[in-house]
């Protein structure tokens, strides 16, 4: 498998605080990967990143040719509004939105599409349903119905079976694993070990620097995850600012005393 997207050198800042850490690999196209590591450790943020919410501090992302239009991102439930007044299927429409444009309009067959969508992810007959009455399961079909809809060659999933039932997690886990057998390339922010270990090949272990990147039953090792709790451990919030290498050395110019 040739890449498709490539890190170099990756720091992404939160108030020019480090939240990724010089981190460099690269995706592989038709690649099913999780991002896991230790709470706080950059994994949400790498994300953001990589699908351009977030810019890079220093070093790159390399998308090769794709657009945006190619990634279909799926944050924390935690991130998304349900108070909007919209109903289910106006929501699984969403997906639809790079085929009709910001302002066009939706034709017959999306809205074939969007109730298939829904009969792939169980909610058959609840297209009028407001998605503030739906629980947090029904709700999470509900964005992957969208995904469904959006059919991205890219797909990115922030923490995706958060609070939410066995049930679903095993029907949703199964529309990732289709994702995945149809040659698109999954990336998925997973806290759940056992599941990173069961069903996803690739891992990128990070504690805000990397910890490892490859095959999962080498990278999930007991020796690696030591070694990423302790560095999440010891890092220090109060640390100096991360300053670009071009932005340190004139820093550094300004505090020599002057040649005498």
């Amino acid at each position: 498998m040739s890449d498709l997207i490539r890190l170099t050198n990756l720091t992404v800042t939160y108030e020019r605080h480090p939240a990724v850490h010089h981190v460099s690999g690269a995706f592989a196209s038709g690649s099913l990967t999780a991002i896991a590591g230790p709470n706080g450790a950059g994994k949400s943020t790498l994300l953001k990143a990589i699908v351009g919410e977030l810019r890079p501090a220093e070093g790159s992302i390399d998308r090769g040719a794709l657009t945006r239009n190619d990634f279909g991102y799926l944050p924390q439930a935690a991130d998304i509004n349900r108070r909007f007044p919209i109903s289910v299927a106006d929501t699984v429409m969403l997906g639809a939105w790079k085929n009709s444009g910001a302002f066009g309009r939706f034709s017959r067959q999306d809205a074939d599409r969007a109730r298939d969508a829904l009969e792939r992810v169980g909610l058959s007959g609840f297209e009028r349903r407001h998605i503030g009455s739906l629980s947090a399961g029904q709700f999470q079909r509900v964005l992957f119905a969208r995904l469904l809809l959006q059919d991205a060659q890219v797909i990115l999933l922030d923490e995706p079976f958060t609070a939410i039932d066995q049930r679903t997690t095993r029907d949703l886990l199964s529309i990732v694993l289709r994702w995945h057998k149809e040659g698109r390339t999954v990336i998925a922010v997973l806290h759940d070990f056992d599941q990173v270990r069961a069903h996803f090949p690739e891992t990128l272990l990070i504690a805000r620097e990397l910890v490892g990147w490859g095959p999962t039953q080498s990278i999930m090792s007991s020796a690696n995850l030591i070694k990423a709790r302790a560095m999440a451990e010891r890092w220090d919030e109060a640390a100096d600012a991360c300053l670009p290498e071009d932005e340190t050395a004139s820093d550094d110019l300004a505090r020599q005393e002057p040649a005498r």
